[in-house]
């Protein structure tokens, strides 16, 4: 019995695991009479949590856009004619850096509609046709057609399609899609695990860490803990007071985030609508210029001196709890100079990415961290404070230091006005470039040649100043590559920070992903993997796939994984969004497992088919390594954002072909 049950949970798991057909969205269609010969037609479409349904305005032409969701109609001007076009919600709008253009999308329930007005008084239903396709964060589905008879009766029902018009033809042509993968159960999918907000805290801790080093922190911190014990008569209570004072600094920092939340329960995306609106993308521009040249030591940024010396005074007076939460909120503000470009530059990163007001929380409560620690542990262990080095002119290096990073970070906000606007005056190597520049003035600083308002004559260059000299130049030399047209311009270190790599001063060739030799056709593909006795793997991709864009320039880019694809495997990229017409001889009617009939028209509806009967899987991107007597060589996969874990998949795919 224990055997039979191991069997039978392994059967399941695996056929789990490998049964990825994914229908997020349901359509249903209703009609509603408004006048006697004027009807609404609606059509809604509800989806599941964290899918993405396009809209119709997105760009058709480009091929790297979202496919748009298109309505067809059976009209003819003797039966019934549309009052204007199909009506839709407002949607969700924001900037996509993967597609280079402003996304209009909904989530949760949409439904559209559409006015017609009857000419032919016989008329009793029409026939609409919904084209789309939907995407999560991780991956896009293959676009899909449903049909609708709508009686104006008030009825309305999904066409499945006529079994009658299949023949003995579409049959052969259906049966010529599968192929019969051998492996299935020695290699199922694998998932892929989530990441949490762990990267953003740890950002946030050390840009904490950063701060604690400044002008404005550092000489508070042996003041502060010498106010606390040494001021007190009770030694516990001193450190208590300490320690208190510690988290209370953590907690301001916490709740400085809580207007975001108010703001994204308003409006989910409305911090990524702040994060990629043109005008206050050009502000922060411009305030980051201006907190840099500030850093530079031209002059000085606080906010009003009666907001820390009313807090101060009620600080003193009100005393006990109450009292060294505002001696905290005090410390806030009077380090404002200091923190608060830092601070700008985690809202700025926080609101740019897809985690909004927990990511920022989270950033956030790592940076509260690590200005409170040193508060509480100097407390703790007091003898620690002879052990800090004293104030000096070291402290403003490091706000300098801070400026040139400030002034780097800040034409990432022009360069998303840029993209969003296509101005073309921060194209990815022009954007390099200004790093460069700015990556050799620091390197300057550091060894002396270049001075700056309140800094000190350098008598001997530190062992630390020297270190970060090093580090500032090897960093500027790791840049140079991305100013040039060639594989080592890709700059994996930096991906998702500048331009996209297709927003270039150079022209891009169009062939397959990265430039490679893909074969576009499977029956082509396996050809040339049988005549240059090479393994084959699959790329279920899309145009519209965004994630498809992220493996290509972010894990295939990896001169290792590059190589492999290149010289070791025959690639053969499917895209199931194509929507380029099959030749007439080529097209026919596939009957699919749930009664439906699907008209095979476009290379696109092809190869979603095939990977949908092959694979029981719908999603992209997906890559399935095979030999050419159809044997799988690995499990199969999807978004793998991890390097040395893709490489090592395309390795054993490799070992495994080789035995």
């Amino acid at each position: 019995m224990r055997y039979f049950i191991l069997l039978l949970t392994t059967i399941l798991f695996s056929n789990s695991l490998f049964s990825q057909t994914l229908d997020p969205v349901k359509w249903k269609a209703s009609v509603q009479n408004e006048t006697e010969d004027v009807y609404t037609l609606s059509f809604e479409a509800t989806l599941d949590k964290g899918w993405h349904l396009y809209s119709q305005k997105e760009a058709q032409g480009d091929e790297i856009a979202p496919t748009p969701t298109e309505f067809t109609y059976n009209t003819t001007p003797e039966t019934y004619i549309l009052i204007g076009e199909t009506i839709e919600p407002k949607g969700i709008e924001k900037f996509d850096n993967i597609f280079e253009m402003n996304v209009k999308y909904f989530e949760d329930k949409v439904t559209f509609t559409q006015k017609i007005k009857r000419i032919d008084n016989n008329l009793k239903e029409v026939k609409a046709e919904v084209f789309f396709s939907v995407c999560d964060d991780e991956k896009c589905l293959a676009p899909e057609t449903v049909d609708f008879i709508i009686n104006l009766s008030g009825k309305a029902v999904e066409n499945k399609g006529d079994l009658s018009s299949i023949t003995a033809e579409d049959k052969q042509k259906s049966e010529a899609l599968y192929v019969a993968i051998k492996g299935k159960d020695t290699f199922p999918s694998e998932e892929v695990e989530e990441k949490g907000f762990f990267t953003i805290f740890a950002l946030g801790f050390l840009g904490g860490l950063i701060a604690l080093l400044t002008p404005c922190v550092f000489p508070m911190i042996p003041l502060t803990v010498s106010f606390f014990t040494k001021g007190a008569r009770d030694r516990k209570k001193g450190l208590f007071n300490a320690i208190l004072y510690g988290v209370f600094i953590f907690v301001i920092y916490v709740l400085l985030s809580l207007p975001f939340h108010v703001l994204d329960s308003l409006d989910p995306e409305i911090l990524n609508n702040i994060s990629t609106n043109v005008t206050l993308n050009i502000v922060f521009f411009i305030i980051f210029i201006v907190f840099a040249i500030s850093f530079f030591g031209y002059f000085e940024i606080t906010l009003p001196a009666s907001w820390s010396t009313k807090l101060d005074s009620k600080a003193t007076s009100i005393g006990g709890v109450i009292g060294i939460f505002f001696m905290a909120l005090t410390l806030a503000l009077v380090s404002f100079s200091c923190t608060g470009p830092i601070l700008g530059s985690l809202l700025g990163g926080s609101l740019s990415s897809d985690g909004g007001a927990m990511q920022l929380s989270f950033g956030m409560g790592g940076f509260g961290l690590a200005l409170a620690l040193p508060f509480a542990l100097f407390a703790l262990f007091p003898n620690w404070l002879n052990s800090l080095p004293k104030s000096g002119g070291w402290l403003n290096s490091v706000k300098v230091v801070l400026g040139f990073i400030e002034l780097a970070l800040a034409f990432k906000f022009l360069s998303n006005a840029d993209l969003v606007e296509h101005w073309g005056i921060l194209k990815r190597e022009i954007f390099i470039a200004i790093w460069i520049i700015i990556g050799i003035g620091l390197t300057l600083y550091l060894f002396g040649k270049i001075r700056f308002p309140h800094d000190s004559p350098i008598q001997k260059l530190s062992t630390a100043r020297k270190t970060l000299g090093v580090i500032t130049l090897a960093f500027v030399i790791y840049l140079v590559p991305g100013l040039t047209n060639t594989a080592y311009a890709n700059l994996k270190l930096l991906s998702g920070f500048p331009p996209p790599l297709f927003y270039s001063i150079y022209e891009k060739e169009a062939h397959g992903p990265l430039g490679l030799n893909a074969y576009t056709d499977f029956e082509e593909g396996v050809k040339a993997a049988k005549a240059q006795n090479k393994p084959i793997m699959i790329d279920f991709t899309g145009w519209a796939c965004v994630n498809c864009r992220k493996m290509e320039e972010q894990v295939w880019s990896y001169p290792e994984i590059i190589e492999i694809l290149k010289n070791k495997y025959v690639l053969i990229s499917l895209y199931v969004d194509d929507r380029k017409a099959l030749s007439e001889k080529d097209q026919f009617e596939f009957l699919k497992p749930d009664g439906r009939v699907k008209s095979i028209r476009t290379i696109g509806d092809k190869w979603a088919t095939f990977q949908t009967l092959n694979f029981q899987n719908n999603s992209q991107p997906y890559y399935v390594l095979l030999d050419t007597d159809m044997n799988l060589l690995n499990y199969t996969t999807a978004y793998t954002p991890d390097t040395n874990e893709y490489l090592e998949w395309l390795k054993t795919g490799l070992k495994n072909f080789k035995k």
